[in-house]
C-alpha cells in the first residue's frame, strides 16, 4: 500500500540534496543507495545515469524519472505545514520536477515489497541532465534495458494529465568567423563577425509559426573587447514542431538563409550544424504504453486527458530507441519557477497509478 507520509518524507529528503544539471553526483549516489537497499540490482552507467532492475513475472516495465533540477535549485527550503501543498520559500525552485518522480518510484517499489505483491519485472532509469537537453537519456546504456514499455513520471498536474503529443526538436549552432582589426585605427581591415551574425539571426525562425511549430534564437556570443572588430561570433538556437515535415522545412529554410548570408560576405566563414535532438511522437490507438496506462487510469476512476505538450522528455528519446513511453503528471505546478508547488494528493494518485501498472501482468 502506498504510504502518504513516507512518500512525502522521501520527497523532502531528496529535494534537500542539491542537484542542478551538471552537479548530480551526490543525488545519483543517494538514489543508487536507496534502490540497492530495496534489493534492486542497481548501478550507474558510464554517463552516470542510475539504472536498476527487480525481477518479476510477465513483460518488464520501465519506470523513468530524472534526478537533475533547474536553477535556481541550490539550498532548497520546502515549506510544508502538514496540509496538501508543499511550496518553495520563494528563493529557489521546489524541485518537484523531478524529485517527485524519483520519490514515486521508490515508494512504488517499497509498497510492492511490503505487500509481497506479484509485479512485472521492474526496470528503473533515472537520468542526468534532462533539463539541459535530455543528455542523460541520449547517452544511456540501453543494453541494460529490456523493457519495451515505459512510464515516464515527469509531467505537471495529476496522473491523468498525459503528454499525448510531443514535438520533434532540432538544435543548431552557427559559427561566424571574420577578421579582427583595431576598431579605431584600421577598422576597414576587419570583417565584423557580430554584424554578419546579426544578419543571420534576423532570418532564423523565431517565435510561434503556428499552433504546433516554434523557433528560437537562444544565445549569441561574440567579440573580446569593445575596441576591436570582432573576429568570431556563435549563435545557438532551436526549432520544434509536432509535425516532422514542418520542422524539416524550417531547417531547410534556415540553411538556405545562412547560405545567402555567406554569399553576401565571401571573405567571412559562416558554418552551421543542425541536429535532431529528439524525435516527436503522438499517442495513437493501439499504442502499448497508452493502452496500458489508460486502462489503469479508468480502473482507478480517472479519465485520461492526453494533450499536446511543447516540451520534450526522456520519453521522446526512449521512443527513438523503440521503447513505447507515456509521460504522466506527478502533482507539480509552475515548474522551473520560484513559485513551483506540489499537490500531495496528486503525487499520491500518481504513485497509486504506477503501483497498479507494475502489478498488472503483461
Amino acid at each position: 500500500m502506498i504510504v502518504r507520509d513516507r512518500l512525502v518524507q522521501s520527497f523532502l529528503e531528496l529535494v534537500a540534496i542539491d542537484s542542478p544539471s551538471g552537479d548530480e553526483d551526490v543525488i545519483a549516489a543517494e538514489l543508487e543507495h536507496r534502490l540497492q537497499a530495496l534489493g534492486l540490482d542497481c548501478a550507474q552507467d558510464a554517463h552516470g545515469n542510475v539504472l536498476a532492475s527487480r525481477p518479476g513475472s510477465g513483460e518488464p516495465i520501465l519506470l523513468s524519472a530524472h534526478m537533475d533540477t533547474a536553477e535556481p535549485g541550490r539550498g532548497i527550503k520546502p515549506i510544508w505545514d502538514g496540509d496538501d501543498i508543499i511550496r518553495t520559500d520563494g528563493t529557489t525552485i521546489l524541485g518537484a520536477d523531478n524529485k517527485a518522480g524519483c520519490a514515486v518510484i521508490l515508494e512504488v517499489i517499497q509498497s510492492a515489497i511490503e505487500d509481497g505483491a506479484r509485479t512485472r519485472p521492474i526496470e528503473v532509469a533515472i537520468s542526468r541532465g534532462e533539463e539541459i537537453g535530455l543528455v542523460g537519456a541520449q547517452n544511456m546504456d540501453y543494453s541494460r534495458i529490456t523493457a519495451k514499455v515505459a512510464v515516464v513520471i515527469d509531467s505537471g498536474g495529476p496522473p491523468a494529465s498525459v503528454q499525448g503529443q510531443a514535438p520533434y526538436h532540432y538544435t543548431y549552432t552557427v559559427e561566424v568567423n571574420g577578421r579582427a582589426a583595431h576598431a579605431g585605427v584600421e577598422p576597414e581591415k576587419g570583417i565584423p563577425a557580430i554584424t554578419i551574425a546579426a544578419e543571420a539571426v534576423l532570418g532564423l525562425p523565431q517565435g510561434r509559426m503556428d499552433f504546433e511549430t516554434t523557433g528560437n534564437v537562444g544565445t549569441i556570443h561574440g567579440g573580446l573587447v569593445r575596441n576591436a572588430v570582432p573576429e568570431a561570433c556563435v549563435i545557438e538556437g532551436e526549432m520544434r514542431s509536432m509535425e516532422f515535415e514542418k520542422v524539416e522545412s524550417l531547417v531547410a529554410r534556415a540553411k538556405d538563409h545562412l547560405t545567402e548570408v555567406q554569399q553576401r560576405h565571401p571573405e567571412a566563414k559562416v558554418n552551421s550544424r543542425f541536429h535532431l535532438g529528439y524525435p516527436g511522437y503522438k499517442l495513437e490507438p493501439g499504442d502499448p504504453a497508452a493502452d496500458l496506462l489508460f486502462g489503469v487510469l479508468r480502473d482507478l476512476g480517472m479519465e485520461p486527458d492526453p494533450h499536446p505538450v511543447g516540451g520534450g522528455t526522456d520519453g521522446n528519446v526512449f521512443r527513438g530507441h523503440g521503447i513505447a513511453s507515456v509521460v504522466i503528471g506527478r502533482g507539480g505546478y509552475n515548474q522551473h519557477t520560484k513559485d513551483e508547488y506540489l499537490v500531495i494528493p496528486e503525487m499520491l494518485d500518481c504513485a497509486r497509478v504506477v503501483e497498479a501498472i507494475v502489478r498488472t501482468q503483461g
